[in-house]
């Protein structure tokens, strides 16, 4: 049996990051990963990087307005070309940086725990099991696919992976689910030229932020063509010829929408069903998901869990943060999820919204004395420039400190402004530093100069 310093379980952020950082420092490392079209995790083989190339190439092509629907589906064939030259070269660069590590062994295999030291791999029809001082899990997430009738084993129905290897630009994209990555996929296929529609169970749209912020988005995508079903019970998913037949219930009606594609998109859970973890002494919650203490620790003294696998905000960034708190109690620091400060998150639809903290909802239900700041995007010159006027930006401050609590932004490039707002935020400073730095111009970021003017 082969023995190592550390085995680390999915080739995502956080396990890459530490995998090559003990390496450097002497230790030996395996990298276990059972699928090879996943080297480097979730974000760059179907999630952040596949899909914000597409939402590029949406873009360019909603500046054609007048090409038919035919010059557009080619202009979505090779948008789907161009997004896969982009994830197989991210791969490629991923494997080789762990690969060609003298320190580190890259193993294609089904990993599940034997003990809490032990680890089974299945590859190529084969079993062997290696050891391990140290376990990371970095396993990911997956898509829920909800119980409806006729949805499951559907050749028209899709999950964010894999409508984003679809060549045919389908006609009617029906998305059921109406949270953050369907609105994207809303918005990136209305971009191409596709119909769109989102159907979603509950009555309130986007429920998690204020209803100022949530209207303008529906708006903003309304106006691009997407029809929303909000309230809807889908009843079931039949397959037709060449296309699927979505069966809802809405306002007392029963609706039929024809389909050439559907999109599943009702969540994420933890990617660790075939881990057996309980053989390890590791608890998982209800859902799945890795308990862990502040600093990552499963309930296995010598396992780690990191990113997707523990539940907790999905997102890259923070699984590449799982990685600081592990490498710094690893030696000797105090980092901690404790002490994570505020993370921030980008919904790329067009334009782009941007949230970090709270909203005026939650900081008046937290009995903070606010203040409001809006501003309209169209009020801000770089904006113009762009030719993006569509847009509000929004933020929460605290009277009594003048501290930001929060900050909404809906607009062009809110992305890399939402960054700097957080950064204020971690400093504990006065928003006046914003209302009153120097900006250059004309650029999106000096709108935080008039947004805050309050």
């Amino acid at each position: 049996m082969k023995k190592y310093d550390a085995i680390m379980i999915g080739f995502g952020k956080g396990a890459k990051t530490l995998a090559g950082k003990m390496a450097a420092n002497g230790s030996k490392v395996a990298m276990i990963e059972k699928d090879a079209g996943m080297y480097g995790g979730t974000c760059i083989n179907v999630g952040c990087i596949p899909s914000k190339s597409l939402v590029r190439s949406s873009g360019l092509s909603a500046l054609d307005e007048k090409a038919s629907f035919e010059e557009k589906a080619e202009k979505y064939r090779l948008a789907i070309e161009e997004k896969r030259r982009v994830t197989s070269m991210l791969r490629g660069k991923n494997y080789s940086k762990l690969a060609d590590h003298p320190n580190i062994e890259v193993i294609l295999g089904d990993a599940s725990f034997v003990s809490n030291k032990v680890v089974q791999i299945e590859a190529d029809g084969e079993t062997f099991e290696i050891e391990g001082e140290k376990i990371f899990i970095n396993t990911g997430g997956t898509p829920v696919i909800p119980p409806i009738e006729g949805l499951a084993g559907n050749p028209y129905v899709y999950t964010s992976a894999t409508l984003m290897d679809l060549d045919q630009l389908p006609q009617h994209l029906v998305i059921i689910g109406g949270g953050y990555i369907g609105l994207e996929f809303a918005s990136m296929y209305s971009g191409f030229g596709a119909k769109v529609s989102v159907v979603q169970d509950g009555e309130t749209f986007i429920p998690r932020e204020d209803r100022d912020i949530a209207e303008a988005i529906k708006g903003a995508l309304e106006a691009k063509g997407v029809s929303f079903y909000l309230g809807a019970k889908t009843e079931k998913v039949e397959t037709g010829e060449g296309r699927a037949v979505v069966r809802l219930n809405w306002q007392g009606q029963e609706v039929a929408l024809e389909a050439e594609a559907v999109l599943a998109a009702t969540g994420r859970k933890a990617n660790t069903a075939d881990l057996q973890a309980e053989k390890a002494g590791v608890e998982l919650d209800k859902r799945g998901a890795v308990i862990v203490d502040e600093k990552l620790k499963t309930t296995a003294e010598n396992i780690w869990a990191m990113g997707d696998a523990k539940g907790g905000l999905q997102f890259t960034y923070v699984s590449l943060d799982d990685f600081r708190i592990i490498w710094s109690q690893m030696n000797g620091g105090q980092y901690s999820q404790a002490i994570r400060k505020n993370v921030p998150y980008s919904v790329f639809i067009t334009p782009s919204f941007s949230r970090v903290g709270l909203n005026e909802d939650e900081a008046r239900k937290a009995g903070y004395n606010v203040k409001i700041a809006k501003l309209p995007a169209a009020a801000i010159p770089k904006a113009q420039v762009l030719k993006s006027t569509t847009g509000l930006l929004k933020a929460v401050i605290d009277a009594d400190t003048n501290q930001i609590l929060g900050a909404m932004l809906f607009c062009e490039e809110s992305y890399e402004m939402i960054n700097i707002v957080k950064l204020a935020m971690d400093l504990g400073a006065d928003y006046h530093v914003l209302k009153e730095q120097i900006f250059t111009h004309p650029t999106m970021s000096e709108a935080l100069n008039d947004l805050l003017d309050v």
